[in-house]
């Protein structure tokens, strides 16, 4: 697959900063896009089958997670290294991370996931024009959050086997934190790594942004879609 998303820019080897957002952009809505439709269609032809591994094998989606782990490891250097491989692993990362949803999403009712998905798309989108226009300088507070992350990460982990529906709801509220100011964090990265590679930014420099913000609007749909159930929202 070629890699070069925008070939007529290509040419001239140096982008400028709005065009970089765009391609960037246009990757998040593309991993979006594959995502809900893969997500869609397993829960409509594999209904059954996802709720008999959610009942009897739980432990697939752990062995999921760590392959999309291993993924997100390989993607990023792929991407820095300007990859040709880069954009066709971002997108097969999306189909799995997609089908990986799925268990999420056999929960809630079509109404809480229409909602919430709403609500986590103008969240991005209001944080995203933020991280854009603010003057404040965002890195310590990209840090923190980053560090809030890894502490989640792990009380998720602890969680998965205690399976607290109390500790899973703070788990959810702090979620929105991390990813609101990471979502905020990442788009001031992409103007500073813009700006010190002196506009002259690759595919694979898209690619690896693209992925950042692709995680970020997942991981806030997902807590705010989880807060929904804890409020009344999951299926009956």
């Amino acid at each position: 697959m070629d890699n070069q998303i925008f070939e007529s820019n290509q040419q001239t080897g140096k982008f400028s900063l709005s065009d970089f957002y765009a391609r960037i952009y246009a990757l998040v809505g593309m991993g979006v896009a594959v995502s809900a439709v893969v997500a869609f269609l397993t829960l409509s032809l594999f209904a059954e089958n996802i709720a008999t591994i959610l009942t009897t094998s739980s432990w697939v989606l752990f062995v999921l997670w760590i392959i999309e782990m291993i993924l997100v490891i390989a993607v990023t250097p792929m991407a820095i290294k300007n990859s040709p491989m880069a954009l066709p692993a971002f997108i097969a990362f999306s189909a799995l991370n997609g089908f990986t949803l799925t268990f999420t999403l056999a929960y809630f009712n079509l109404s809480s996931i229409a909602i919430a998905f709403a609500i986590t798309a103008g969240m991005f989108f209001a944080l995203s024009l933020f991280g854009r226009t603010t003057k404040r300088d965002l890195t310590g507070m990209g840090k923190a959050m980053f560090a809030g992350l890894i502490g989640i990460i792990i009380a998720s982990v602890v969680n998965f086997f205690v399976r607290s529906s109390g500790m899973d709801f703070i788990i959810s509220i702090l979620l929105v934190i991390v990813f609101s100011g990471l979502i905020a964090w990442d788009n001031q990265k992409i103007e500073k790594l813009y700006h010190q590679a002196n506009g002259n930014v690759t595919d694979g420099w898209a690619v690896s942004m693209a992925l950042s913000l692709y995680l970020d609007f997942i991981n806030l749909f997902i807590a705010i879609l989880r807060i929904f159930g804890v409020a009344g929202g999951s299926r009956d």
